[in-house]
């Protein structure tokens, strides 16, 4: 007897839902957050950059933001809070978000999200593609669900683009949306077998774009947590060049294609 009444509740529930369902409403996506910046921290594991190298380029983004003066900057700003996002990026198919989308908006959620990065483990890949980190980052921008007068990605590497389609073409690509892009050469060695001069003036010249676009070259292991933290003090807080912003050792312009060309030299192609 009690089979059978479980029975008929179970069928008298499955068609009161059938009946239901048709009108029933999906619940309503959040709706967006307004930032003073959305920002997306794209950094280079590829294979050129040693192990000691990528643990200073992640320590210097934990400090960063374990750092009171950005954390001030952060809740000082017109509306007081960022949202951000981390990945790290090698050839053109190796990419991986370590940190989603999170909205800062106090020195705990900074504290926070140090601690995140701390824990993550880091991975590296082939090749070097920053078109393809930029094309990442404006697709992460337009899935944030954010509304911002700034949206910026921040590239930092060791390398010229040698892989996927053009730096120029992704650039040129994202700064028509209106997203600026900001650069963190890493330029600790002698150019090497795949590497080029002046990493610095290629970045200038080739990557970064967008109203008061910059570029701070690190050329020693002591100077990553200061770079990167005067870095992010100037995307978060819009704020002028500081004299600790070095400028391009070099005059000349740089061939945007020179990592293509010479990873072609180099593999006989």
């Amino acid at each position: 007897m009690r089979r059978w009444l479980y029975g008929v509740s179970t069928l008298a529930a499955a068609v009161l839902w059938a009946h239901a369902a048709p009108n029933a409403q999906p619940s309503a996506a959040p709706p967006p957050e307004e930032v003073d910046v959305a920002l997306v921290l794209a950094v280079d594991v590829s294979y050129s950059m040693d192990l000691d190298e990528l643990a200073l380029q992640r320590n210097g983004y934990i400090e960063a933001f374990r750092s009171k003066p950005l954390q001030d900057a952060i809740v000082n700003g017109a509306i007081g809070k960022i949202a951000v996002t981390y990945f790290e990026w090698a050839g053109g198919h190796f990419q991986y978000v370590v940190r989603p989308w999170k909205i800062i908006d106090s020195p705990a959620a900074a504290t926070a999200f140090a601690e995140e990065l701390g824990e993550a483990p880091t991975r590296r890949g082939r090749r070097t593609s920053i078109s393809g980190a930029i094309d990442l980052g404006v697709q992460l921008l337009e899935q944030a669900n954010v509304t911002t007068l700034r949206r910026v990605i921040d590239i930092s590497g060791d390398g010229a683009n040698n892989d996927g389609r053009p730096v120029t073409a992704a650039r040129d690509e994202a700064g028509a949306k209106g997203i600026a892009i900001n650069g963190l050469p890493v330029m600790l060695k002698q150019a090497g077998y795949f590497d080029i001069d002046n990493l610095d003036v290629y970045y200038k010249d080739c990557v970064v774009t967008g109203i008061g676009a910059f570029v701070i070259p690190i050329r020693d292991k002591s100077q990553f947590v200061e770079a990167t933290r005067t870095k992010l003090l100037r995307e978060i807080a819009a704020a002028p060049a500081e004299a600790t912003i070095q400028k391009a050792q070099a005059t000349d312009p740089a061939t945007c294609l020179a990592g293509e060309r010479q990873w072609r030299e180099r593999m006989g192609n």
